[in-house]
């Protein structure tokens, strides 16, 4: 039987990886550096899943300076910190391989942070197009960000992408790009069908049968 789609698209942050309490962590220590008050832990979540240069710009007083100072200090703990796989994931993406689907990361972090994680995580190997933010990420939507990945995989004819927040709903949708939502990351089911996700999945085994 054919699959329904010859490309996938994914997600980093909440679909791939658990990076909530690395990113979590990260963005206490960069305000603790800059001085500023802690955040609550409502807000610290926010910062999963945006790019990190919109959401420190959404603080108050926070000007391009304070923000580039954020984000510098943010990476430096983020790398040591080193956010773990989600169980599954590397069996999951090998099973889309063999099954002939074209598979590119899409994801709102730096694009050279991006290559280093699915390196560092062995990933690499499984993957046509690692894309994320270029160099100015701040101007860098999730809708850029799926554009380039459509671009390098070669305008697949049937692609999905996959992710945890409405950003990657609504940035696939820019492109006509159908979104399927996990529920194992950081959004929740009435903000990924509010986007116009096209379903949810529970577990890496319900995605597999969606897909294949």
């Amino acid at each position: 039987m054919t699959p329904p789609y010859d490309a996938v698209l994914l997600d980093l942050d909440g679909t791939l990886s658990e990076s909530g309490p690395a990113i979590v962590a990260a963005v206490s220590l960069a305000l603790e550096h800059l001085g500023r008050d802690p955040l609550d832990e409502l807000s610290l979540r926010a910062f999963i899943g945006p790019p990190l240069e919109v959401s420190f710009a959404g603080l108050t007083d926070f000007d391009d300076a304070l923000v580039a100072e954020a984000v510098r200090v943010y990476r430096q703990h983020y790398d040591l910190l080193g956010p773990p796989l989600y169980p599954g994931v590397e069996g999951g993406l090998q099973a889309l391989r063999n099954a002939g689907l074209r598979l590119s990361l899409a994801t709102s972090k730096p694009e050279p942070l991006a290559l280093e994680i699915v390196t560092d995580k062995g990933l690499l190997h499984l993957f046509d197009a690692v894309c994320g933010a270029g160099p100015d990420s701040e101007r860098t939507s999730k809708a850029d960000v799926v554009a380039k990945a459509l671009d390098r995989l070669g305008r697949p004819r049937r692609p999905v992408m996959v992710g945890d927040r409405h950003h990657d709903v609504e940035g696939a949708a820019v492109h006509g790009v159908p979104c399927l939502g996990v529920l194992w990351g950081y959004g929740d089911e009435a903000e990924l069908r509010d986007a116009g996700a096209l379903g949810v999945v529970h577990d890496m085994g319900e995605l597999l049968d969606t897909l294949l």
